[in-house]
């Protein structure tokens, strides 16, 4: 596998951003770069791809990759929906906001719906617990969840999804 010219260009110019010969520390910058230009997920291939790039071993990328919830190593919905399941967010109703999305998109952890739009997340402390319960969507994140919110969230997305068609 090879990248296009175009993403191969994109890499030299984030590995250009660090001193020579510490362009590990672009590692990260490059998987959002990949991810976001193919199928919001990124593939063996691909990793391994980047590890030669950067001169690096395969499992280096492979450990950044798996660590992080914000890389997804199979392919995800449109929306992905990662709900915060640490402490905070649980005393303030979080496990609750997690049963109904899972009912209300009939999927579970992990799994996307079948039209491909939503992907559920659970995801470790999201780092803002004074706005509990919460979740990530895509870069932004949704606050203070109650149901009538999610159900605001997932029709907006829907809008969304649509108009882009």
């Amino acid at each position: 596998m090879t990248f296009s010219q175009e993403i191969l260009n994109k890499i030299d110019s984030i590995i250009k951003r660090y001193p020579e010969g510490k362009q590990k520390s672009a590692l990260i910058p490059i998987l959002h770069l990949i991810q976001e230009t193919g199928t919001n997920s990124l593939t063996t291939e691909q990793m391994d791809e980047v590890a030669n790039i950067l001169d690096i071993l395969p499992i280096e990328v492979y450990e950044v990759a798996t660590f992080y919830t914000m890389f997804n190593l199979k392919p995800v919905g449109k929306f992905v929906l990662e709900i915060c399941q640490t402490g905070p967010c649980m005393l303030k109703g979080s496990d609750q906001i997690i049963e109904y999305v899972k009912k209300k998109l009939n999927i579970e952890n992990g799994q996307t719906t079948p039209d491909g739009l939503f992907t559920l997340k659970l995801a470790e402390c999201l780092g803002a617990c004074g706005y509990a319960p919460m979740m990530q969507l895509g870069k932004t994140y949704q606050e203070f969840l109650t149901e009538e919110k999610i159900d605001q969230i997932l029709e907006d997305c829907r809008k969304s999804a649509s108009l882009a068609v």
